[in-house]
Formats: structure tokens, sequence, C-alpha cells
């Protein structure tokens, strides 16, 4: 199993939505978060005054996977959330020795 962390612009929630959906995806968690890559924030203004907004507000997304199907659904992610600027997002794939449902004790990929 592997657990991707998928980090994108807030407006871009329902087209992962839909992405995650198609590829059987049945389970996930967001969170609000803040920061900067590349993008380093941006400037706006405010009653006439220019100001720097260093941290710009993000989703984390988080999903747990079949190891065997992580290509195919990274490139259908890609696929759907990418603009083409800068502060697209990011996606960071990380092991995941086990899980467990706590329900009914399933373990493995029957917990998912």
């Amino acid at each position: 199993m592997k657990k991707l962390e998928i980090i994108i612009r807030p407006e871009k929630l329902e087209d992962l939505k839909i992405a995650l959906t198609e590829c059987g995806i049945s389970g996930m968690m967001v969170t609000t978060v803040m920061g900067f890559g590349n993008q380093m924030g941006h400037t706006q203004q405010y009653r006439g005054t220019t100001y720097s907004v260093n941290l710009v507000s993000k989703l984390r997304v988080e999903t747990v996977v079949a190891k065997d199907s992580v290509d195919e659904i990274v490139d259908v992610i890609t696929a759907k959330i990418r603009t083409g600027n800068v502060g697209d997002g990011k996606i960071f794939i990380s092991p995941v020795d086990d899980a467990v449902r706590v329900r009914t004790g399933e373990k493995g990929s029957e917990a998912l």
C-alpha cells in the first residue's frame, strides 16, 4: 500500500474528487493548509495599500491506495488538476506498512 499526500489549489478539490472516484478510490481526508513553494506567495491590495501574502491557502488530500495502481492514479490526478501555472501543487508518495479497520479488525488492503 502507498499513501498519497496531494497538495492542491482549493478550487481544484471537485476535480480531484472526480479523478479519485474514477480510479475507484472510496476514501480521502481533506485538510486546509497554508504554505509556499516556488510560488513564494503573492501581493494583494487592500484600500490602496499593497501588501505581501507569504503563505498561500492550499488543501492537503490524503488517501491510501494499492501499490500496483499508484502510477496510474498519479497520472489521472495530474491530468485533472494541472493548470500549467506555478502553484498547481505536489503529490508525495509514502509506503504504508499496514492498515486496520477499527470496526471489524480487517487488516491490509481489506481495511481500505
